[in-house]
């Protein structure tokens, strides 16, 4: 068994060294969104974001498919995961009740609502993170890992390809969660490596 990677503390995050060390980019023509119709369980989710996906729910409505519609009819856009995680309601034991398609591409209805200007709300951190998991080990401290699954290695591929680090890669979304002045320390962090 290998050993653990380090773990690092950035402005009062625990991070895995790997979010550093470890190359990543989503490669959309290979994969075409299979993250959000593969797995056992829906995407983490905040109580916030919950309320923030009901409230976009006449945006996305017509994009979604009866038996999405049907699941959030009957439980609701989330759900208490097997570990007591609130995770986005899936169909069929695996789709995101927020997957819509064009063609053999798997989109989030959140998000396109969002990029047309129909919600305010964009998707839920925990999937604009990926392949980050966010963890909350109570009392304000949070902990980021990087997280491997086998349908994301063409975008291992791709990341090595580019040499693009993983928190190079989700420069965005952490800024997003963590802000701008919390990314520029792990930016100076990571050129300890």
């Amino acid at each position: 068994m290998s050993p653990l990677p380090p773990i690092l503390e950035v402005g009062g995050v625990l991070i895995s060294s790997e979010i550093i060390t470890e190359r990543f980019c989503c490669d959309y023509e290979k994969c075409r969104g299979i993250c959000c119709v593969e797995g056992d369980a829906g995407a983490p989710v905040t109580l916030d974001e919950i309320g923030q996906m009901e409230d976009a729910l006449d945006a996305v409505w017509p994009m979604l498919s009866a038996s999405a519609q049907s699941v959030i009819d009957q439980q609701g856009v989330a759900y208490a995961d097997r570990d007591g995680d609130m995770v986005t309601s899936i169909v069929r034991g695996r789709d995101c009740v927020f997957t819509c398609y064009d063609g053999d591409n798997c989109l989030c209805a959140l998000e396109r609502a969002f990029r047309e200007g129909k919600s305010r709300f964009c998707k839920p951190v925990s999937c604009a993170l990926y392949p980050i998991r966010e963890k909350d080990f109570g009392n304000g401290v949070v902990g980021l890992n990087y997280h491997r699954w086998a349908v994301c290695r063409d975008a291992i591929e791709k990341g090595k390809a580019l040499d693009l680090p993983v928190y190079k890669f989700l420069r965005e979304p952490l800024i997003r969660r963590f802000g701008q002045a919390w990314y520029d320390e792990l930016c100076e962090v990571a050129q300890l490596f």
